[in-house]
This record gives structure tokens, C-alpha cells and sequence, in this order.
């Protein structure tokens, strides 16, 4: 096989700064904005939202890895009305740096602390502190059935509960699992902490993030990952939540329109967006069953073992500027005919180009877009060097080998990442290419 040429020394790989509801960025279908919220909306609100986005868009919307809602294909002139529109609605939009908390946050009977009114009082504060990197980001993490522990943070707290009570652990960068740790402190302590963090990168400069400040410090070892939000989860008492998520992250805006009417009809007046491009709704047992129900029936992930939950894929082309290949096209053929393959234990990363947006952790298998074909990536980034690369014509039949092998040599209780790990990228590399001139 020829390798297909890729000289990533001339990309910029820089994901660049947030798209805003106030200052979308422009991309393959138009410009795009972005609206971040702080708390539960209706779906009646999430409906409204839809019409906007089909009066002022082209009335498709994302909902991406973090949880934030992006409507897309707006022009110069139609950008300011749906800034407008979306604000009249009032509805709980983020202004500022980006404070996370899970999405059953101060709801869940299993967490260990609310993380509301710590990250509340970070949000506000942090208001005074300008020149931070634009993609900075804090979570606040107290803990429970659906935590942000595979989300990337600059700063991160976390709930635990030791001899002395309940303490937040602060780490610096990357995920829960390999972040480093900064301290264990008491709240107000934690809060405190975390302003001076900020205020030290600010001086750094706009490139500066966590992980600058990481150096020495240990590894947060052995964190189990986030639970999957696709499934419905006991909250407390009476309340339930259904996680529901449009495949790939996009829908239009019409089937999201469906779905909320029918939550109203069943008497669901809350709901949030998630992360892992998902939409929590709740309500009582009996409508989240009906709700996960009609949503199955209509296109909608709605389990943890729907392949498609298993694989992160960007806008690709034509949505986006910087992608060569139709990502939804190849992820939903792989969803199609490798789900054995996308058992849960990793995320097959589908981008339409290295700066791999979709997915900025390294994957146990990537398909990166590039202008001659599509590079196959194993333990890495996008932007990593691959281990074969083929032409467009020949991605259905790559994938199918790769599958094929893990199937064949997956041990027992062994998972498709500890396999994939195992066989290594010549193994792969030889799967791919047998069969070829």
C-alpha cells in the first residue's frame, strides 16, 4: 500500500476560540452559534429554539461533546436577529468563562456535594479576570451517576469523601484520570484556589492553559470513566431521567421539535443538554420509558449499546471549512456494519480533518480526512502519525478488515480497546492491507 501524503508541519492545529451566541464563527454551512446554558430550559423552550434556528439557520442543530446547543448555516444578517430572539426567550445562557457541573447536578441523591454554588461563585468571580485562553474551561464535579470525568478542564474539582469529610481534589488539565493534582482543600479554600489559578494564567497570555501550571505535580491515577448518559437513570425519589441524543450529535431541527412535543404531551417540563451530544429530560418513570421510546422509534440514540454512541464524528464536509470527507456518511456505515466492533470501550474518532475537534483525546482507532484519501490513526490523536492510510473508495472495506481481525483475535473478556491495544498498529496495518495490490 502507498502511504497517502500529509505534511501536518503546515497545518495549524489549533481548534481556535468558542463560536458565541453573540459571536458565531464562520464554518462550510454559514456561520455558527453557539448557545451555552447554566441550568434546565423546557421543551417548549428547546421548540422555540428549533424555529429560530430553522428561521435564522438552516435549521440544523448540534449538540456538541460538552453539552452546548449550536445552531448552524447563519448568514452576517440573520445572526443578529437569532441574538436577539434567543435572548428574549430568557433563557439561563453562560456569559463568561466556562464552569461546568454534571448534568444531574444538586438532582442526584448519589452525588457527594452539590457543585452549583461553588461553581457559581467561581463563575462570578472570575468575570474580573480578563486574558484567559478562549477555550478555557473549570468543572465542577460533586460526583454521582453522570460525572464530566472524560471531559478535558483547565481546572478541575472534585467531591471526595476521606477521614477528615468532604474535600474537593484540584487538578491541573486533561481528564479526571490523567490530570495532575494540584490540592485537596475545604470549599472555600477550593474556591479561592482555583481565582488564583486563573489570574496566574491570565498573566501567562491567551495560549496559556492548566497544564501550564502542571509541571511536577502527580498523576490523579486509577479514575473509572463517565458512565454513558444514554440510558435512564434514578435521580431521586420520584424523578427519573432519560438520556436521548441525536446521532452524531446534529439533528434537524424538525425531529428535535417532535421530541420535545411529544415530552409536553407527556407532561415533561424539564429538560438539559448534555454531555456526549446528549439531551437529559425529566420527569416520572413511566414518561421517560414513553419518551425513550418514541425517540428510539424516531432516529434518536437511546442506549449505551447503539453503536452510534460509540463513535465521536465532526460536522465534516460540506459543514465544515477544514474537513475532506462526509464524516456522518463513514460513521454511520461503520455504526451499520461494525457494531461489535464499538462495544462501548472506546470512541471510534471520525474527523474530517487533524485538528480533530470531535474528539481531542487520543482514540484506540481514528479515521482522519486528509485532501489525498483517509488516515488511519491507533493510541493517538488525528493529528498523530498513522499506521496505513488508503483511498476514499477503500474506507468501507478498512474498516471491515480491522473489525474483522479484533473479532477473530479478541481474547476472552477482553474488550475492543484492550484488543485493538494488544494487536498494535502493524497488526492492523497488515489487516488493512491484506487482499490489496
Amino acid at each position: 500500500m502507498t502511504a497517502l501524503s500529509l505534511d501536518r508541519s503546515t497545518l495549524d492545529m489549533r481548534r481556535g476560540a468558542c463560536p458565541a451566541l453573540s459571536a458565531p464563527m464562520m464554518t462550510g454551512d454559514g456561520l455558527l452559534a453557539r448557545v451555552a446554558l447554566t441550568d434546565a430550559i423546557t421543551p417548549t423552550q428547546l421548540a422555540e429554539l428549533c424555529r429560530l434556528a430553522r428561521r435564522h439557520g438552516n435549521g440544523i442543530l448540534d449538540i456538541s461533546a460538552r453539552g452546548n446547543l449550536q445552531v448552524r448555516g447563519l448568514s452576517g444578517t440573520s445572526a443578529p436577529l437569532l441574538d436577539a430572539e434567543i435572548r428574549a426567550l430568557n433563557l439561563p445562557l453562560r456569559d463568561g468563562l466556562a464552569v461546568e457541573t454534571p448534568p444531574l447536578a444538586g438532582v442526584d441523591a448519589t452525588e457527594i456535594a452539590d457543585p452549583r454554588p461553588i461553581a457559581e461563585a467561581i463563575r462570578q468571580a472570575a468575570r474580573e479576570i480578563v486574558g484567559l485562553a478562549p477555550k478555557m474551561s473549570v468543572v465542577v464535579d460533586g460526583g454521582g451517576q453522570l460525572r464530566l470525568s472524560d471531559l478535558l478542564a483547565d481546572i478541575r474539582l472534585v467531591a471526595i469523601s476521606n477521614e477528615e469529610g468532604m474535600r474537593w481534589k484540584l487538578l491541573l488539565g486533561d481528564t479526571e484520570a490523567t490530570g495532575r493534582v494540584f490540592n485537596v482543600l475545604r470549599e472555600t479554600d477550593a474556591i479561592s484556589a482555583t481565582l488564583e489559578l486563573l489570574r496566574k494564567l491570565a498573566v501567562m497570555g491567551t495560549r496559556a492553559r492548566g497544564r501550564d501550571l502542571a509541571a511536577g505535580l502527580p498523576k490523579n491515577n486509577g479514575v473509572n470513566h463517565a458512565a454513558s448518559p444514554f440510558d435512564t437513570f434514578h435521580v431521586s425519589n420520584n424523578l427519573f431521567a432519560a438520556g436521548i441524543g441525536p446521532a452524531f450529535g446534529q439533528a434537524k431541527a424538525e425531529d428535535l421539535i417532535a421530541l420535545c412535543d411529544e415530552a409536553e404531551r407527556l407532561g415533561i417540563q424539564s429538560l438539559k443538554p448534555a454531555f456526549d451530544h446528549s439531551l437529559l429530560f425529566f420527569a416520572a418513570q413511566t414518561a421517560c420509558e414513553a419518551l425513550t421510546a418514541f425517540a428510539g422509534g424516531n432516529g434518536f440514540v437511546t442506549s449505551p449499546s447503539d453503536p452510534r454512541s460509540a463513535i465521536a464524528a465532526c460536522s465534516g464536509s460540506p459543514a465544515c471549512n477544514s474537513a475532506t470527507i462526509a464524516t456522518h456518511e463513514l460513521a454511520a456505515k461503520a455504526a451499520e456494519d461494525c457494531g461489535d466492533l464499538l462495544d462501548g470501550s472506546f470512541k471510534l474518532h471520525v474527523t474530517g480533518c487533524p485538528k480533530g475537534c470531535a474528539h481531542p483525546e487520543p482514540s484506540a482507532l481514528a479515521f482522519c480526512g486528509t485532501t489525498a484519501g483517509l488516515s488511519l490513526i491507533t493510541q493517538g490523536k488525528a493529528a498523530d502519525e498513522p499506521f496505513a492510510s488508503v483511498a476514499f473508495a477503500d474506507t468501507n472495506n478498512s474498516l471491515r478488515r480491522i473489525a474483522d481481525l479484533v473479532r477473530n483475535e479478541r481474547q476472552t473478556g477482553e474488550n475492543s480497546a484492550a484488543c485493538l491495544a494488544r494487536l498494535g498498529p502493524r497488526r492492523l496495518a497488515a489487516a488493512v492491507m491484506s487482499g490489496r495490490p
